[in-house]
C-alpha cells in the first residue's frame, strides 16, 4: 500500500521536531508542497491521498533534519513575493535584505532609471526592483560565473530578461562612466575570523565569496566606494546593505569620498541595515 499524504506529513513533522528544527509542521508542508504541488488545503482535506514520491520526500526530510536549509533542498527561495533559483554559487536570499528594497523604493521615484547591483548573486535585489519599477533597466554583476548565470536564469523565469543584463565581473570595473542613476549592493561584510563560528546553515551552504568581508569586514565596501563616483551620475543614489555593527564605519568611507545625504536605515529589529547616500554633483 502506498504511503499517504497525511502519514508522510506526520512522520516528517515528528522527525523535524526531534531534530530541533523550528516550525517543523510548516517545514514539512512547505517541502511537500514544493515536491508535489499540493496546496495546504489539499493536504488537510485529503490526507488519505497516496503520495507517489514518498521516497524522495523522506530523503528531503532527512536532509532538512540534518540542518540543510530548505532552499538548498528545493533549489528555490521566495523573496518579496517572487521565487528565485538558488545554487551553490549564490547566497541564500534573506528577508533582512527586503529593507534595502524598501529603502530604494521609498527614496527613488518610479520614472526611467538605470540601476546596477554589485555582487548580485541570485539577482533577487535587482530583479525585485525591476519588477516593482517597470520603467527601470538594470545590470547585475557578480565575480562568480555560476552566480551570474543563475541570476540570468532567474531574470528569464521572471520575464525580466529584456530589462536586465547579468554579467561576470569584479564590482563596478566593467561599468561605464556616469552611466547609473542608482547603485545597490549587499556585499560580503562578515569578519573573516568570525566565519568558522557562523551557524552551520550559513557556514556550510552559503559560498565564502558572498560572506567573507576581510579582516575588518570592510574590504568590499572599500572596493565599491573607491569606484562608485565614476559610474554614478552626479546626484546618483547609492544603497548598501551593512552588518548590524557597521552603521558608523561604512558611512565614514562615504564621507571621505564626498558623498552627501548619508543616512542609515534600520530593520524591524532596530539594527542598522542599509546605508544610503547621494553622489556629489
Amino acid at each position: 500500500m502506498s504511503e499517504t499524504v497525511g502519514a508522510a506529513l506526520r512522520a516528517a513533522a515528528d522527525a523535524l521536531n526531534a531534530a530541533g528544527i523550528p516550525g517543523a509542521v510548516w517545514e514539512a508542508r512547505h517541502l511537500l508542497a514544493d515536491l508535489t504541488g499540493l496546496t495546504p488545503t489539499q493536504m488537510l482535506t485529503d490526507p488519505d491521498r497516496p503520495l507517489d514520491r514518498a521516497a524522495t520526500y523522506r530523503a528531503w526530510i532527512e536532509r532538512r533534519a540534518a540542518g540543510e536549509p530548505s532552499s538548498r533542498i528545493t533549489g528555490f527561495r521566495d523573496f518579496r513575493g517572487l521565487s528565485f533559483r538558488v545554487t551553490a554559487e549564490t547566497l541564500d536570499p534573506r528577508i533582512d535584505s527586503e529593507v534595502l528594497v524598501d529603502t530604494v523604493v521609498a527614496q527613488c521615484g518610479d520614472g526611467p532609471a538605470r540601476i546596477a547591483d554589485l555582487g548580485t548573486g541570485t539577482g533577487c535585489l535587482l530583479l525585485t526592483l525591476l519588477a516593482e519599477r517597470p520603467a527601470w533597466r538594470g545590470i547585475g554583476v557578480d565575480l562568480s560565473f555560476g552566480a551570474a548565470r543563475t541570476a540570468r536564469e532567474n531574470a528569464v523565469r521572471l520575464g525580466l530578461a529584456g530589462r536586465a543584463v547579468l554579467l561576470r565581473g569584479s564590482w563596478s570595473h566593467a561599468l561605464a562612466d556616469a552611466s547609473l542613476d542608482i547603485l545597490i549592493s549587499n556585499p560580503p561584510y562578515i569578519l573573516r575570523a568570525v566565519l568558522p563560528g557562523l551557524d552551520a546553515a550559513v557556514r556550510d551552504y552559503d559560498p565564502d565569496l558572498a560572506l567573507d568581508g576581510g579582516t575588518d569586514g570592510l574590504d568590499a565596501y572599500r572596493a565599491i566606494v573607491g569606484d562608485v563616483r565614476r559610474v554614478l551620475k552626479p546626484g546618483g543614489r547609492l544603497f548598501l546593505e551593512i552588518g548590524w555593527d557597521q552603521g558608523q564605519s561604512v558611512p565614514a568611507l562615504l564621507t571621505a569620498r564626498g558623498f552627501r545625504d548619508i543616512a542609515v536605515t534600520q530593520d524591524d529589529g532596530g539594527r542598522d541595515r542599509v546605508v544610503s547616500a547621494t553622489a556629489p554633483q
